[in-house]
């Protein structure tokens, strides 16, 4: 899909492959900014011209004062040139002001809305995007590459536009000065620049391979930072610095050639231009010698030849840090352009007060990137209102796959998953996901107080009601004894254990009071006695209310209304808990497993 978040064209077409689309494709984004940048650009431009100008105006002032050591000084002549050169360049010192406000302005504003999209944009992938790439290579492009872009446009548009225009002016105005030095040092920069062009199409793929394996590396160290505790007991730290020693060592390339071969850049423009100023020296002498003339045009061709140099420098600089903003704008606009969900604000079939029927009718399922490997065959099931089912089996046997599917997070490849008869492809995702609560196997608390966590994106709950579905959960006490109670800002050093996460996950859930209910593995992080009063909660939680209990230690769902049995893609059994270990089938195999493992 082209275009960012809201539908609305980038413009630019297809995803940059090389620094030219990259830059267009930035350029297409900034659009709504062209007129502020067009102004800034102007403004560059003519303090730059202003800059030009003043050489000009020096070699009027040096030949008023040569003059003047043979004969009598003209002071209103100097005077006027004097101010005439302040006015220059005080609006030379205004123009480079405003356009660097303004490119300031403009940058941080296409940084913040770039940013925006990315936020805006992980709302609208499917699934599959998630389980496919690393999460801090997702966080690398949001921070990393979007400050990489920020800075070039705001260090180096300007700059590169206030270069050429030096560059363009302080040409013309040698060869209007005079036309032997200006070919001289023309001459002279010609190699420079050759290097320059034959150092930068061979450096752009080193820039686009360092951003790369930066994203690489940051989503490495987020997975081992996440999951150090089993690091460090399993002893895999070398396994860990090996291959972080390898991520790292890649990054360590691609800046070593980017920043070495761009480094070339500069140097070799300070040389070209050195070599200019030499050469002006020599002819400039030898034309002053013969009287071709004057010293204040060889002053102000000295003046001319540095200016000459330093926007070459500056150039070279810029394109180095234009092919940074270039491979990281890739980055951000390949992200931009992942396909999303389909766009559901077409549909406008609503459901309301669900009395939580579900039915699964002939559902099948392949993943997307393997069709060819079907998931669930032909799965059918219908669950009465108020039901509790469990589904059951062995890892890989699809459960978490059948919530995914009834949750619209994936949608089934055959058949179709019905909620008080109303099939749930005709009704938009979010009206779907209002019906459900979910407490998960992962716990997700962020930084903030506890009543912040508990109330989480819900609204006009009462105090009242918050605290009994803490007591419900047997966390209310430990609450309490927080530092500020429900007040207490929760961080990495608050001292919560995993039980205690969960519980809170689950009073979450129970605030929530949504018709429907799913619990994954909820009891998997909490201990045996506080199992027992987690069971009640839980009980207390799905009372009149369907839910789904995806669970590993069927001792906590015997009281389930209905167990379904999934063994590759398949319902193989379905009953009650004691229908079930009646028919010494495979869930009576599973559960006395169960029993035999804890013996």
């Amino acid at each position: 899909m082209r275009g960012g978040p809201g539908g609305g064209p980038r413009g630019g077409g297809g995803q940059a492959k090389d620094m030219g689309a990259a830059l267009r494709n930035l350029l297409a984004y900034c659009k709504n900014q062209v007129v502020w940048i067009v102004l800034a650009l102007i403004l560059a431009a003519a303090g730059a011209i202003c800059t030009i100008i003043g050489p000009d105006q020096i070699s009027r002032l040096t030949d008023y004062i040569y003059d003047g050591l043979t004969s009598t000084i003209d002071m209103d002549g100097i005077v006027s040139v004097a101010l005439l050169l302040l006015g220059i360049y005080l609006t030379s010192g205004v123009c480079s002001f405003l356009q660097h406000y303004i490119m300031q302005t403009v940058t941080q504003g296409t940084a913040k809305r770039m940013r925006e999209d990315i936020s805006t944009k992980i709302n609208r992938l499917p699934l599959k995007y998630f389980n496919g790439n690393a999460a801090g290579d997702v966080l690398s492009r949001m921070t990393n590459d979007v400050d990489t872009v920020s800075q070039a446009m705001s260090n180096s548009l300007a700059s590169m536009v206030t270069a050429i225009a030096q560059f363009v002016g302080c040409l013309i105005m040698m060869y209007y000065t005079n036309w032997i030095l200006a070919t001289t040092t023309v001459l002279t920069t010609i190699l420079g620049l050759v290097f320059m062009v034959v150092i930068m199409s061979h450096s752009q793929k080193y820039f686009t391979a360092r951003q790369e394996s930066l994203g690489n590396l940051n989503g490495y160290i987020e997975e081992m930072y996440n999951g150090h505790d089993i690091i460090r007991i399993t002893n895999a730290e070398n396994k860990v610095r090996d291959e972080f020693e390898g991520l790292n060592q890649a990054v360590k390339d691609a800046n070593f050639k980017s920043q070495f071969l761009s480094g070339l850049m500069q140097p070799l423009m300070t040389f070209a231009g050195n070599l200019g100023y030499v050469a002006v020296c020599v002819v400039g002498a030898s034309q002053i010698i013969s009287g071709r003339i004057t010293f204040g045009v060889i002053t102000a061709f000295l003046i001319y030849t540095r200016l000459f140099e330093q926007p070459l420098r500056q150039i070279a600089q810029s394109m180095t840090q234009m092919q940074s903003c270039a491979a990281a704008a890739e980055r951000v606009f390949e992200f931009l352009d992942e396909e999303e969900l389909e766009d559901e604000s077409a549909k406008t079939k609503r459901i309301t007060n669900v009395k939580g029927e579900v039915e699964f009718r002939h559902v099948k399922f392949a993943y997307p990137n393997a069709p060819e490997k079907e998931i669930i065959h032909d799965f059918s099931a219908k669950v009465k209102p108020g039901q509790k089912v469990a589904i059951v089996g062995p890892t890989g046997a699809g459960k978490t796959t059948m919530v995914n599917l009834l949750m619209r997070f994936f949608e089934p490849t055959g058949g179709e998953i019905l909620i008080d008869g109303v099939p749930t492809k005709d009704i938009p995702r979010e009206n779907v996901h209002d019906q459900f609560g979910m407490v998960l196997q992962d716990t997700w608390l962020f930084e903030g107080t506890v009543r912040e966590n508990l109330l989480y994106n819900t609204q006009g709950v009462s105090e009242k009601q918050m605290t009994d579905a803490c007591k419900a959960c047997g966390i209310h006490n430990f609450i309490k004894a927080l530092p500020k109670g429900y007040d207490t800002v929760l961080s990495d050093n608050t001292a919560i254990s995993a039980g205690q996460k969960q519980l809170m996950t689950i009073a979450r859930a129970m605030i929530q009071n949504s018709p429907m209910l799913i619990l994954d593995e909820a009891t998997s992080s909490v201990d045996t006695r506080t199992e027992i009063l987690t069971q009640r909660a839980m009980d207390q939680l799905t009372s009149n209310r369907t839910s789904f209990v995806i669970a590993h230690r069927l001792s906590t769902i015997r009281n389930a209304d209905m167990i379904l049995v999934v063994r590759d893609g398949d319902i193989v059994e379905q009953g009650n808990h004691e229908e079930l270990l009646a028919k010494g089938g495979f869930y009576a195999e599973l559960y006395n497993s169960q029993f035999e493992e804890v013996a």
